[in-house]
């Protein structure tokens, strides 16, 4: 293809022709919006040519934000979403319940534990924002420290993207952004006394921070300067620096980049990274590509990367298939998938670092190794078997040492676990479907102890249950599918289903306390997750089968859980609603146009609808490696078949349909979501609802107030029940 394919020039077909075929639609789509409904979208074709198969865009024109019909359309269809979702009977006092339930909870996102400070972020019961936290000692009294919602002015909100205190704790750095854009500009805080130091850094989205032992500074992720906001070159070569505290930014020293050093080949989609572990005269530097999982490894001495010097000795390459890590001292252990799709332990030492020489420590076994994190006195192994979370430790002396369990108190979900190279033992995050989460001390011994960093919620969660059922996909695949419902149900197939769904990147959908979707199961809602392919539930090998040409995989997985759920009478499909966000969106937008007989309704939520055009959005270079490209004839292949506003049919009798999107979404742009809100309101025969609703004041959810996520979890969970026809929920004829 040209190396100016984005900016190629089209061949468009006869605006005439194609105008003669809508005109029918188009004359029903006016009536609906004379009566108040959603605004009608300019139809403006643009055909390409891929490999010698025509594609026809009708609404290119979205994605120019200066067009002059953009702004009518976007604010006349959130004007129109929202007429019709406060409209819908019951929807208020679901929301009152559903803000009882998230308010009534903290949640705790992360922990550190720095000398002699824990820190914790959490959301308070009753707090619109996370916060952070810290107690001096175990036992401390807590103190609030970093709080956004101090910052809020009218109705733009601010959020703490990442944080990481210093190994000494004396202070903490932050990235905080406005309004869910993401874009995070580096700020430092002194634990004693609150003050903000003069640091500020922007551009520092994917920062990952990493501090120097002595607290004086920290290497972090800068993206270029320069790129136009919201063109493809915003994620492209950006930086690792060095940052000194109390200096200015333009005096950092450039550690690893794009053409530094002849002997390290940083591509443009790389997100170059440092990482420092406290008592290492070493430091690990990372090539991230975008989101391919499989990294890129060097080491050098600490004394070289603060000084910006090559020295750079390779660890592993992509092909090597290593996805984590943790080093302590000289010793470097690397999670890898090559020859083993559930995953493998091998170690290295710095001074001779090379994949090829690494020996084997924990082979690999049933369950898929998720994690590494070192402490003084162990390596923690991260696994999730069968969709549990357990932990091993081995003692990491001279690289291996025996394999043992850390018994858990309850089984769930690990969500996250913390360990530091000069403390024994590490902390852990545990929670389930049905089981409010638990942070536990994991002592030396192989047992854990309670914490009280964590208040008990006062939500009654003893009439609701969980369990595993199985759906069988044609090709034979076994698909696991949580489901989470009361404990007094007939299965009588009247039951309101909503099945969540995922599916990309290895990500996979583990237990975890949701506390607003109780207010859906007290209706007597089963909440169902399918674990589609193209998750990390069982390793490598079901990513790929959901991944680039295996995508399909993916929404017919979905597909075949929803037919399960209906053959064994757990729901009907004038009862079943799906949901799927950000790459989800493909999964629910793909089983839409493939089984709109199935479902009532469907919920895509910031979803990527339009893969076809993604890779020319601001995120589009970074997503290639999961996703594929166009300019290639395998990449476009797939991106074809991912492409739910392509697949969707004039006349085609679709269920009732909820695309959310966010203004100020940095990952999948608005312009998808209005674009297959617009196509299905022009195509479909049905007369159901399509709505388009939309945060002009919120991304891609990261960094929502707890009112923004209340009203959108209740706008869905009274939209499905609209559909399903549940009574308190109906529309007057």
């Amino acid at each position: 293809m040209p190396s100016d394919f984005d900016r190629r020039q089209f061949i468009a077909a006869s605006s005439a022709a194609a105008g003669l075929a809508w005109l029918p639609r188009l004359a029903r789509a006016a009536d609906v919006a004379a009566a108040g409904g959603p605004p009608i979208a300019r139809v403006e074709p643009v055909t390409e040519t891929f490999f010698g198969q025509s594609v026809t865009d009708l609404y290119r024109w979205m994605e120019n934000p200066e067009d002059k019909d953009w702004d009518p359309f976007i604010k006349g269809q959130a004007a129109h979403a929202r007429r019709v979702l406060d409209a819908i009977p019951g929807r208020d006092a679901l929301l009152r319940r559903v803000q009882e339930l998230s308010g009534g909870v903290e949640i705790v996102a992360n922990l550190q534990v720095a000398d002699s400070f824990v820190f914790i972020e959490k959301r308070p019961a009753g707090a619109s924002n996370f916060q952070l936290y810290v107690r001096q000692g175990a036992t401390g009294k807590e103190r609030l420290l970093i709080d956004p919602d101090a910052r809020k002015q009218g109705d733009i909100s601010y959020a703490m993207n990442y944080w990481l205190a210093s190994p000494d704790g004396l202070h903490v750095l932050y990235g905080m952004s406005a309004s869910g854009s993401e874009q995070a500009t580096i700020e430092v805080i002194e634990t004693a006394t609150g003050r903000v130091l003069p640091d500020r850094i922007d551009r520092a989205q994917y920062a990952s921070p990493s501090w120097l032992e002595d607290g004086s500074g920290f290497f972090f992720n800068r993206l270029a300067a320069g790129a136009k906001p919201g063109s493809t070159e915003v994620y492209k070569d950006s930086v690792c620096w060095l940052h000194r505290l109390g200096t200015d930014a333009a005096k950092d020293v450039k550690v690893l980049s794009r053409g530094q050093f002849a002997d390290v080949a940083v591509s443009d989609i790389d997100f170059p990274r440092v990482a420092v572990q406290p008592g290492s005269a070493y430091v690990i530097g990372l090539l991230v590509a975008g989101v391919q999982r499989e990294l890129t490894l060097f080491v050098n001495t600490l004394a070289a990367a603060r000084r910006g010097e090559g020295g750079w000795k390779p660890v592993c390459t992509a092909d090597d298939k290593v996805t984590g890590f943790t080093f302590r001292g000289s010793d470097i252990w690397l999670l890898t998938e090559r020859g083993a799709p559930r995953g493998r332990v091998v170690h290295v030492k710095a001074s001779a670092p090379a994949f090829a020489g690494a020996r084997e420590v924990v082979p690999q076994g049933k369950a898929v190794m998720r994690e590494l994190d070192a402490a003084r006195d162990a390596v923690y192994v991260q696994d999730l078997d069968d969709g549990v979370g357990r932990l091993r430790k081995f003692s990491g002396n001279g690289g291996g040492g025996m394999v043992s369990s850390v018994a858990l108190p309850f089984e769930g979900t690990l969500s996250f676990v913390f360990a530091d190279p000069r403390r024994d033992g590490a902390i852990a995050a545990l929670e389930g479907w049905v089981r409010p989460k638990e942070i536990v001390k994991v002592l030396p011994s192989g047992g854990t102890a309670p914490t009280n960093w964590i208040a008990r919620p006062a939500v009654d969660v003893s009439g609701f249950t969980s369990e595993q059922v199985f759906a069988t996909a044609k090709d034979g695949t076994r698909i696991p599918v949580s489901l989470v419902y009361k404990k007094v149900m007939a299965r009588d197939g009247s039951a309101p289903t909503m099945i969540d769904a995922y599916g990309s990147y290895a990500i996979s959908y583990a237990p975890r306390f949701v506390p607003s979707a109780i207010a859906w199961l007290e209706r007597g809602g089963v909440w169902a997750i399918a674990h589609v392919r193209g998750g990390g539930e069982y390793g490598r090998e079901w990513h790929e089968a959901g991944r680039l040409l295996n995508k399909p995989n993916t929404w017919r997985d979905l597909i075949a859980a929803a037919e399960t759920l209906v053959a064994q009478r757990w729901t009907s499909p004038a009862r079943l609603s799906i949901r799927g966000g950000s790459a989800g969106g493909i999964t629910v937008g793909r089983a839409l146009t493939e089984r709109p007989d199935l479902f009532s309704a469907v919920i895509s939520r910031v979803g990527d609808s339009n893969p076809l055009r993604a890779e020319f959005s601001q995120n589009g270079p970074p997503n290639v490696p999961e996703f594929g490209s166009v300019q290639t004839e395998s990449g476009f292949k797939g991106l074809y078949a991912m492409d739910a506003t392509i697949h969707v049919r004039n006349g085609e009798a679709y269920p009732a349909v909820l695309l959310t999107t966010g203004m100020t979404d940095p990952r999948v742009d608005p312009w998808e979501a209005a674009k297959m809100a617009a196509r299905l309101q022009a195509a479909s025969g049905s007369g159901k609802p399509v709505l388009l609703r939309v945060e002009f004041q919120a991304g891609h959810g990261i960094g929502s107030t707890r009112a923004q996520r209340d009203t959108e979890a209740a706008d869905v969970f009274a939209f499905a029940l609209w559909q399903a026809g549940v009574a308190g929920y109906q529309q007057p004829k």
